[in-house]
């Protein structure tokens, strides 16, 4: 436990920070080369680290020459020292006159012939901001300030420096535009200001570098299109604008068969229209990854041609792409990761995908695809790489893919025989019974839809939530059912015995168990406190359309003829998380890796809401997140606001702030966001760290976040992590740390400086894949 403080006493940073094993690659980039804001490709590495050595080593190797710093470098330092907050007291080695500068005892400086050439101080805790003397730096090299929380504006001044070659400012709390006088910079080859508060768009003038190898620019809040210039640039390696606000059409000028690009991360934007077909042409392109975006039209079976036979990973999820799976892809040897899910592709999938030699990662799941699924590829893949396509088969046990029937073969002609009186009447009996049956039941059914159009409007279809059926009782009651596997009437359901589950300020939850076994969860609502039925209906229909593997779906509702509601969901039999940490006598297993999985669960679940169906959950406690029967998560109680008054919802919002999950803002506005439900994901994973409820009153006053933060960078206690998880420290304790800093950063009073989902998940991967904790995908997800 000792070492595990230890760590965090040394690098604790409310900022997201990455893992020991990527922090130590981190450190070695600010010695010679050209590191990332993320994981870079292991083919990418002994490129880049090739370049950066021959640019930097030699400067960084080389023993102090004796010369002393120039007046004007010295000035810019001790300008640089002022405008930065130094917490830990890294710059205190920045004093004594200018005759140590350049000795090497000031922390982070390099120089050459008394001019400062590399300025590197990562993973340091400095705040404040970025000196404008900065430009003042004539022979700068490289300016390394990664991993800091560093603020305001990104100095313009920065133009002014001829020589820079490497500009690392990843990880920080920079705002404002990306300045254009970067492009005065002739030999700038990385460019790195991802995981900041930049906004605007990017400046075309950022194409004159025209030695530009890596662009990393996502996780901000950039906008606009991208530049045409930079995408004909002959010298990009690697772009990623992932996780920002950029739109319009793809640009469909890629280098033509000059461009080096390797790695294109589009992903999470706002991008219409179709693949551009110059995508095709890049010949050394390995990674693609296009998701979380609005683009559309079919796949040309032309776009993934022979030039494209380094790809590895194609990355085209969440979108709304359709027409037919082309075979192409199946050429394409190099590939590994293949995500073309939630979609609206059809047709079967090209037997030609099994072809592909080394496919690690797969998945077509929430399209519109039919047919047998290969057998090689359901050998290889689970279930959750096709389902949510209705007419796939073939996958699963329970989806087998029926033969069609032979075709009958016709009985041997017989000569015409002539039709005796007998045999008459019987065939003209015959018919009119035949005619009498067929009217009988015409008139039986118009008198059915006759009554039942008296009590119900006709049912609507609805996307992924399509009402299947109907039930209107003679008392004026009904029941709506959504797909699902459920299959019970209004009276299995009012006769079912229920036991309560728990009671919340929308109404009371039962297990509802019915004569034949099946057991449901039902919420019976608060009859005033509910929207009126025809409101109700419609905002519960919208309800039905939610689908995700990580979220409680809505299977039914029923409408009593007193005015009663009722919905009706899956039963978890695992409880609630709630229970699962803190409930008396529970014996299933509180390890790691499961609450690694959960929180993962969680937030996969909560990017769905957010992204796909635009909903702010506004009330996520470790009550609304269930457990099955393999302890997967399930989030609940996402989007009742909608059949709830407004009066109920705010009723909701401060029992949400009582039991310690509602983001500080939420209480002045009233008002729930995206980054209000990441701060009530940041006290979940507290609350999976440390076993501790935020509910708890024993923390001297202080809500959950303010006690973790108060030990961790006062106490340095044992109290920190639940004792549970203790008990395998030392194979942990790595993971265990970064999932702290993770939280805290999640729970940052600003709710600007809270990460976005895509990089909390991925980060969540990072952490699982360092330790092992179980199925980690090789791709991003919703």
């Amino acid at each position: 436990m000792a070492a595990i403080l230890e760590k965090i006493e040394a690098s604790y940073n409310p900022k997201i920070q990455i893992s020991d094993n990527r922090r130590r690659r981190h450190e070695e980039d600010d010695n010679g080369s050209a590191g990332g804001s993320g994981p870079l490709e292991l083919h990418l590495w002994p490129l880049f680290l090739l370049i950066f050595q021959s640019l930097f080593g030699a400067a960084n190797s080389v023993p102090w020459d004796g010369i002393i710093v120039t007046e004007s470098d010295y000035n810019s330092l001790q300008a640089l020292k002022h405008d930065f907050v130094d917490p830990n007291g890294v710059l205190s080695s920045w004093s004594g006159g200018a005759a140590g500068a350049c000795s090497g005892d000031w922390a982070g400086i390099k120089c050459a012939q008394g001019q400062v050439i590399v300025i590197q101080l990562p993973w340091k805790s400095l705040s404040g901001s970025l000196s404008e003397k900065i430009g003042q730096f004539q022979a700068l090299r490289k300016l390394s300030l990664h991993d800091n929380s560093i603020g305001g504006a990104v100095p313009a001044a920065l133009g002014f420096l001829r020589n820079l070659r490497g500009l690392q400012l990843f990880n920080n709390r920079f705002s404002g535009a990306i300045p254009p006088e970067l492009g005065s910079c002739p030999l700038l080859q990385t460019l790195e200001l991802a995981n900041n508060s930049l906004s605007g768009s990017i400046p075309e003038s950022l194409a004159n570098s025209t030695k530009l190898i890596r662009v990393s620019l996502g996780h901000n809040s950039l906008s606009g299109p991208i530049p045409v210039r930079l995408t004909t640039s002959s010298s990009l390696m690697f772009l990623s604008l992932e996780m920002n606000n950029f739109s319009g059409p793809i640009p469909d000028t890629w280098g033509g068969g000059k461009s080096r690009l390797r790695s294109l991360i589009l992903d999470r934007n706002l991008f219409t229209g179709g693949i551009p077909a110059t995508i095709g042409t890049l010949s050394e392109l390995q990674t693609l990854d296009l998701s979380g975006n609005w683009l559309n039209g079919s796949l040309p079976e032309s776009l993934f041609g022979n030039n494209l036979k380094n790809l590895s990973v194609l990355n085209l999820r969440d979108n709304q792409f359709d027409g037919k799976i082309p075979e192409t892809i199946g050429e394409l040897n190099s590939l590994k990761n293949i995500d073309l899910s939630h979609n609206r592709f059809n047709g079967e999938i090209p037997g030609l995908l099994t072809k592909i030699p080394n496919l690690q990662s797969f998945d077509v799941s929430y399209n519109n695809l039919s047919g047998p699924v290969p057998i090689s590829l359901s050998q290889k893949f689970n279930q959750t790489s096709f389902t949510g396509n209705v007419n796939l088969c073939g996958y699963t046990a329970s989806s087998p893919c029926h033969p069609s029937p032979p075709h009958p073969t016709p009985p041997p002609s017989r000569r015409r025989q002539k039709l005796d009186t007998k045999d008459i009447i019987l065939i003209l009996a015959g018919i009119l019974v035949i005619i009498l049956l067929i009217t009988c039941c015409i008139l039986i059914c118009c008198l059915l839809k006759k009554r039942q159009a008296t009590n119900r409007d006709k049912p609507r279809a609805v996307s992924s939530g399509k009402v299947i059926e109907i039930e209107v009782e003679p008392s004026g009651g009904k029941l709506v059912h959504f797909d699902g596997q459920m299959d019970f009437s209004a009276d299995d359901l009012l006769c079912a015995t229920a036991e309560i589950l728990g009671k919340s300020t929308y109404g009371t939850v039962y297990r509802a168990t019915m004569e034949n076994g099946v057991q449901v969860a039902v919420k019976r609502l608060r009859e005033k406190i509910t929207k009126g039925q025809r409101d109700f209906e419609a905002q519960a229909e919208v309800l039905a359309k939610i689908r995700h593997p990580n979220l409680l779906a809505l299977r039914a509702y029923y409408l009593g003829p007193k005015g009663e509601k009722l919905l009706v969901f899956d039963y978890m039999p695992n409880g609630s998380l709630a229970t699962f940490l803190h409930g008396r006598g529970q014996n299933a297993s509180k390890n790691w890796p499961t609450r690694l999985k959960i929180v993962r669960d969680i937030t996969k679940g909560l990017m769905y809401l957010h992204k796909n169906a635009n909903t702010i959950h506004a009330n996520l406690t470790s009550s609304n997140v269930l457990l099955d029967e393999q302890t997967d998560a399930k989030i609940s109680d996402f989007g009742l606001a909608r059949l709830m008054s407004e009066v109920a919802n705010a009723n909701v919002s401060a029992t949400a702030g009582l039991l310690g999950y509602r983001a500080p803002e939420v209480s002045k506005s009233r008002r729930a966001t995206a980054k209000s439900d990441v701060y009530s994901l940041g006290v979940i994973m507290l609350e999976l760290l440390t076993g501790k409820s935020p509910a708890e009153e024993a923390m001297d006053g202080q809500d959950l976040p303010q006690w973790v933060a108060a030990v961790v960078k006062e106490e340095w206690t044992n109290e920190v992590f639940d004792f549970e998880l203790m008990r395998d420290a030392s194979a942990i304790g790595d993971e265990l740390l970064n999932a702290l800093k993770l939280a805290l950063h999640c729970v940052d009073p600003v709710p600007a400086a809270r990460p976005e989902l895509g990089q909390i998940l991925r980060q969540l991967e990072e952490i699982a894949a360092a330790g092992g904790s179980g199925g980690v995908e090789t791709s991003p997800v919703d």
